[in-house]
């Protein structure tokens, strides 16, 4: 099984080895800090560049998720740019591609810290949105429940058939589940930050993205020292 399913205020759903998040009952696929244009923003700050891929890449994955769920809707959860220059400035190969996956769909862009305002790519722009009894934002609000974030990009290092591996990965516990970052080219925070911990529960999951969704305890220290 590539995929790890779970319960949330009544709702179940998928997250799968990718870092999408999906919801079968209502067909949505989500995907959380795509931020497009990373290469390109890093290019005009000066910064040492990166591969100019990550766009085609992320549609790529993205592509073969909608492929594989059928998902009638599609929420991206903030940060799908990298800043409003990467938006303006994103390919016409890139927009086609976005025009063609949104194509039959309804496509919604929450919006982000990074994110520009409304841009001319379809779909519809939100500060949040309320689909009972879950609740998509991009930045998690302690007190919550039936929450679904991302933003923070959490990651965390686990010792697997004794080496040390370190992934992307959801965190989830009976209130919210804050989702990896699906982007190419996107860093992370560790489980044992401060912030993340005083999200979580204590009894929290996490599970780890790659070749297979990979469920493991967060841990009291935020970090899962082993697993088998």
């Amino acid at each position: 099984m590539n995929d790890y399913s779970f319960t949330l205020s009544g709702a179940t759903l998928i997250a799968m080895g990718s870092g999408a998040l999906f919801w079968p009952d209502q067909d949505i696929l989500c995907v959380s800090d795509l931020h497009l244009g990373k290469s390109g923003r890093r290019a005009r700050l000066g910064e040492v560049g990166l591969p100019p891929y990550e766009g085609r890449d992320t549609l790529a994955r993205l592509e073969r998720d909608l492929g594989r769920t059928e998902a009638k809707t599609v929420v991206c959860l903030g940060d799908s740019f990298d800043d409003r220059q990467s938006a303006e400035a994103l390919p016409e190969d890139e927009k086609a591609w976005i025009t063609t996956l949104q194509a039959g769909r309804r496509w919604v862009w929450i919006e982000g810290n990074h994110d520009p305002g409304p841009l001319d790519l379809g779909g519809t722009h939100l500060a949040e949105l309320p689909l009972p009894p879950l609740c998509f934002r991009h930045i998690a609000r302690s007190g919550q429940s039936g929450e679904v974030s991302g933003h923070y990009h959490p990651k965390m290092t686990v010792r697997l058939r004794a080496r040390s591996v370190s992934r992307s990965c959801f965190l989830i516990d009976a209130d919210r589940v804050i989702m990896p970052a699906y982007g190419t080219y996107t860093g992370g925070l560790r489980c044992t930050d401060p912030t993340l911990r005083g999200l979580m529960r204590r009894d929290a999951m996490a599970v780890l993205t790659g070749a297979a969704a990979y469920p493991v305890p967060l841990g009291p220290k935020g970090e899962s020292q082993q697993a088998r």
